[in-house]
């Protein structure tokens, strides 16, 4: 087989009214003689009644759907779906899944449905788990994949196929993955283990290797951009409104009773904003993108005092990523965990501890706090039927990729569609709450908080944040950024 190793692997093409489309690689994009077959789909009784059975070549999504009349159309990702022709024979396949990092709602579905998507829409036979995340490659045993293996597993939460942090060896992952005959390896984990499935596919193109890598983003905390959102969120907020009822069950049945729930969110606020606006029951949401400070006018402490006075009682919800710069310099200097991640003080424990001793200080308000802390409960539960639904589609537009030769990318949904993204568009940076955006405000509104911001702090965010509206954020725009290759091969 011929390859190329200078075939670029950052592929954007540029059309009409500032059209760019970010696409993906291919196979052929390095090894070009590769044979085409038709997709047994045309043949599966499960399609007999769709009338559209293929995603056209040219269907592409828009990035961003806001737009004015004179606006450029901007950045758009390939739609996924099934193609006419594949570049895998069913027999020839030999599929392996890995799960890294944290557990999430939602895991042993897109396990479960990559699985039986291989099996039910391609007839894929071989497939291998690869036990306890990336370092299973090299050093753990492998599990192997049948639709009556993984039938009831998304009743559960966590993965069957365990999961770690770090362990990332390229050379050693992609010599497992050589010698094991192995073509297409499903990578699911977050914004680190997307960059290694990025470091995997990179070096797999290097060596002219005939397989296709696809991530399918996995964060709890909703924080890989670009995408709407990630599976598992839908089903955190939705228990964590249970903690926030617990919480305001027991604030509100004791004189002065404060309920502080702690919720994820290392970096990013989505799932305490979202949980708050939904319960109603909360009287003040703090999240890492929104600076607060406890005492003095304007404070938490103030806005406390008053809240108890006229109501007796009264919610906080707590990212755990929140306030961190009010710890201590030697509280911080706890390192990284092998993902690299910063390791965080339980903020919790000590704003509980903090908010106990002002209150005991001042000797005017005798509260009643309770802590809670429901992070491992929120973790490991199976997902409910939204993100079922979402997981599913996520998987089986994996494998839908993968057969038809698509490789180096990462599946997601953007405006409602499921696209085909390129690793470095979801690992360059993270999503956050933008709390100068209407949704903080909404949120604001609901639990009649401040927003704990000064004048300076307001304008400060607004300059980083750029225009309200997005229309060019990031590389909508047309400038040094797109330099248009060839962007017509698959």
């Amino acid at each position: 087989m011929g390859s190329s190793e200078n075939a670029p692997t950052t592929k954007v093409s540029t059309g009409d009214a500032g059209y760019v489309l970010e696409d993906v690689p291919h196979l052929i994009d390095y090894i070009h003689d590769l044979p085409i077959y038709p997709n047994p789909l045309q043949t599966n009784p499960a399609y007999s009644v769709v009338k559209q059975y293929f995603v056209h070549e040219d269907d592409t999504v828009a990035q961003k759907i806001v737009a004015h009349k004179n606006s450029p159309r901007g950045t758009h990702f390939r739609r996924a779906g099934p193609r006419q022709k594949v570049y895998f024979e069913s027999d020839e396949v030999h599929a392996c899944i890995v799960t890294c990092g944290g557990l999430c709602p939602g895991l042993n579905t897109v396990i479960r449905e990559i699985v039986c998507g291989l099996n039910y829409m391609y007839g894929v036979t071989k497939i291998l788990g690869i036990d306890g995340g990336y370092r299973g490659f090299y050093s753990r045993n492998t599990i192997a994949l049948t639709p009556k293996v993984v039938n009831d597993i998304h009743k559960r939460g966590g993965t069957i196929l365990g999961t770690s942090r770090g362990g990332h060896d390229t050379s050693k992952i992609v010599d497992s993955i050589q010698d094991r005959g192995i073509n297409q390896v499903y990578i699911i984990g977050g914004d680190g283990t997307q960059k290694g499935a990025s470091v995997i596919f990179e070096e797999v193109r290097r060596r002219g290797l005939k397989v296709a890598v696809a991530g399918i983003p996995k964060t709890i905390d909703n924080d890989i951009p670009v995408i709407d959102k990630s599976f598992g969120f839908d089903t955190a907020v939705e228990e964590a409104q249970r903690a926030i009822n617990a919480a305001h069950v027991e604030s509100e049945s004791i004189e002065n009773g404060v309920g502080l729930v702690k919720l994820m969110g290392r970096y990013s606020g989505f799932i305490a904003m979202y949980a708050t606006l939904a319960s109603r029951d909360v009287d003040c949401c703090l999240i890492p993108e929104s600076p607060f400070y406890l005492e003095g006018k304007g404070g938490l402490f103030e806005y406390m005092e008053r809240r108890l006075k006229e109501n007796g009682h009264m919610v906080i919800v707590l990212a755990e990523g929140a306030g961190q710069e009010l710890l201590s310099e030697s509280l911080l200097s706890m390192g990284q965990d092998a993902s690299g991640n910063k390791l965080l003080q339980d903020v919790g424990l000590w704003m509980s501890h903090r908010i106990k001793d002002h209150f005991a200080k001042q000797d005017k308000i005798a509260i009643n706090l309770k802590y809670i802390d429901p992070t491992y409960m929120i973790r490991a539960i199976p997902s409910n039927a939204s993100d079922n639904v979402y997981c599913t589609l996520l998987a089986q537009s994996a494998v839908h990729g993968a057969m038809a030769g698509y490789t180096g990318f990462t599946i997601g949904l953007v405006n409602g569609r499921h696209t085909y993204i390129p690793f470095n568009r979801i690992t360059e940076r993270q999503n956050k709450v933008v709390i100068t955006d209407r949704m903080w405000a909404r949120l604001l509104s609901s639990t009649n908080q401040p927003s704990f911001l000064a004048p300076k702090d307001v304008a400060v965010a607004r300059k980083e944040e750029g225009p309200a509206t997005g229309l060019l954020e990031g590389n909508n725009s047309i400038g040094n950024n797109h330099k248009p290759v060839d962007g017509n091969a698959k």
